[in-house]
């Protein structure tokens, strides 16, 4: 299970940073452009050339949809990836791992205009060859910039920036032990202040002495009012200022900025950030929804047929559950159990196999013999892809408990949970649900699944969870 997770370095990027990233998936997304030109090309005039009883392909114009998909998304989903950070420290392998995970989310992109949306690649040769150099080219291209950056450093030639890093002496040399190689490589720190023992003075000084860009603070045992008039003599002289938000020690969230009402916030997330991945998950949830409802129909005509045959009752199951952040919404399910099910739990409260606060029984008297069978194959979850539709549910995420449930949970860590949206499958899901008996193992697999969320991640979940319906990796 552990290969399931990739934790991507958190890194808070600078403008200079920023707008180095944004150049080079320009770069990338020209050179996929032109891959895959020379891909049509190569098929359409060279290949014909070569053999003229090839069949001719339409022009590259009709075929400009490829190139909104891919040339755009394939370095957005490379940045999710990790490509463009921490280039100097990586081997070639990490670029060709991180490049294959994000062409598979790309490819899948594709994949789903062609067969859902039917846009049409006019010839699918052109858009492998095409893909496979664009690939190269970008591979060709990182692997350029990382020797030119490397050799830069060693002879000298790298354009570091003077910078003096103020603050306690202690943090101030915990800070530069932990700076990433690659940072410390494009500057030069020209100069250390002792907020607490010097005077700003000193700081002025050296601002003067040393042709300084950048002073950065690490205020983790400093006091606010040394800091700003140390920040306040930066902005006298037109030097920035960073400030470090360490100073609020926490185990989980992350620090970041917003606007509230003309006021900079400083804010403390513990979840996925809002960002291109995020809005692409929701995206793919409502799509992917959509394509398996459609796809699911006939399922669905067998599970209402023999409900009606084999129990009297009501097709569907409508069920109160938690969603984001505590919010109940009417879950829907195909009924399994007997009708009046619900009131018949207490009597099998002794035979819960959970602990905590979940009920779980294995062979529940209260299932009827074909509802046992769309258990095992997880039929009965299809009418959830309603739910993921209304935007209440996604298609990966922790599984939705009762709102009843929910109220019972004791430890206030273990609502974390309910911070990202639930989901049609999970980590719990696909890990041998049936042998978590502890609550507490569900919601760490839970937790584990918020803090290193990624697209690859829910790809890989999705496409395990596949074997594990089939194998009937079993729902009570």
């Amino acid at each position: 299970m552990a290969s399931l997770f990739t934790t991507p370095q958190q890194t808070m990027l600078g403008r200079r940073q920023e707008f180095n990233l944004q150049l080079q998936q320009i770069s990338d997304a020209i050179l996929l452009f032109v891959g895959l030109l020379v891909g049509h090309w190569l098929r359409g005039d060279v290949a014909r050339w070569i053999w003229p009883e090839m069949v001719e392909i339409p022009p590259f114009s009709e075929s400009f949809w490829l190139l909104a998909v891919v040339c755009p998304f394939l370095p957005l989903m490379l940045e999710q990836q990790g490509y463009y950070r921490n280039v100097l420290g990586k081997r070639w392998w990490d670029f060709v791992r991180q490049m294959a995970q994000a062409c598979t989310l790309v490819g899948l992109m594709v994949a789903f205009c062609e067969v859902i949306l039917h846009w049409r690649a006019q010839s699918r040769a052109a858009m492998l060859i095409g893909l496979a150099l664009g690939v190269v080219f970008l591979l060709t291209r990182i692997r350029l910039a990382q020797l030119v950056l490397h050799w830069r450093i060693v002879h000298g030639y790298a354009d570091k920036e003077r910078v003096v890093v103020a603050g306690h002496v202690d943090d101030i040399a915990e800070m530069l032990e932990t700076m990433p190689a690659e940072q410390r490589a494009e500057m030069e720190v020209v100069g250390m202040f002792d907020v607490m023992n010097e005077p700003v003075e000193e700081l002025v000084k050296l601002l003067h002495d040393k042709a300084v860009s950048r002073v950065v603070f690490t205020v983790r045992h400093a006091h606010f009012h040394k800091i700003e008039a140390a920040v306040q003599a930066c902005e006298v002289e037109g030097v920035e200022a960073w400030l470090g938000a360490d100073f609020f020690q926490t185990s989980l969230a992350r620090p970041g900025f917003d606007m509230l009402g003309g006021r900079l916030m400083l804010v403390f997330r513990s979840t996925p950030t809002i960002s291109w991945e995020l809005w692409l998950k929701d995206v793919i949830d409502r799509l992917g929804a959509l394509s398996l409802l459609v796809l699911s129909l006939p399922l669905w005509l067998v599970a209402m047929i023999g409900i009606k045959v084999s129990s009297p009752g009501p097709v569907f199951f409508v069920q109160e559950r938690a969603g984001r952040h505590g919010r109940s919404f009417k879950m829907l399910k195909f009924r399994t159990m007997e009708d009046g099910a619900q009131a018949k739990q207490e009597e099998l409260a002794a035979k819960n196999q959970m602990s905590g606060p979940v009920f779980k029984v294995e062979n529940d008297p209260r299932i009827f013999k074909f509802g046992r069978w769309l258990r095992r194959l997880s039929i009965d979850e299809l009418p959830q892809l309603v739910n993921v539709l209304r935007g209440e549910m996604s298609l990966v995420g922790p599984r939705p408990l009762p709102t009843y449930e929910i109220q019972r949970i004791e430890k206030h860590s273990q609502r974390r949970r309910l911070s990202m949206k639930p989901g049609l499958t999970c980590l719990w899901q696909v890990s041998g649900r049936n042998k978590i008996k502890n609550f507490e193992d569900w919601v760490a697999l839970d937790l584990r699944y918020i803090d290193d969320w990624s697209l690859w991640l829910d790809v890989k979940i999705l496409f395990r969870t596949l074997p594990a319906v089939l194998r009937g990796g079993g729902a009570h």
